[in-house]
């Protein structure tokens, strides 16, 4: 499966934006991964086959997941976005169920996208 994510960009604190990744086929295991400066990169949420999404804690209440069947995308909507959040965002996939033990196991994703920049300033 090929992932091709678009939507980021540069943004005031405070402000939002909406990560898209649009998926050549249907994976059962649609995942948002982030790399911010000095970090490993992080799951932050992903969406499922059966719509189950999941976020993380340190992001939950400002960002939400959602996921277009349909149109084989996953959506990663940001808002009240900090400077902490700036960094490369990651779109990954797997054909099975999201792998979680108490954080988005990122070793078990085969696949995944070239990454968009998000950068936020003060």
């Amino acid at each position: 499966v090929q992932l091709v994510e678009s939507g980021g960009g540069s943004v005031q604190a405070g402000g939002s934006l909406r990560l898209s990744c649009a998926a050549s086929s249907d994976p059962y295991c649609l995942a948002w991964f982030r790399q911010t400066q000095g970090m490993e990169r992080e799951g932050v949420g992903t969406g499922e086959g059966d719509g189950t999404t999941t976020v993380v804690n340190s992001v939950k209440g400002r960002f939400t997941i959602s996921r277009d069947k349909a149109k084989n995308t996953l959506y990663l909507q940001m808002d009240n976005l900090e400077p902490e959040d700036t960094g490369m965002y990651f779109c990954a996939a797997r054909f099975a169920p999201c792998p979680w033990d108490g954080a988005f196991i990122r070793s078990a994703f085969a696949f995944w996208g070239q990454g968009t920049q998000v950068t936020v300033y003060t």
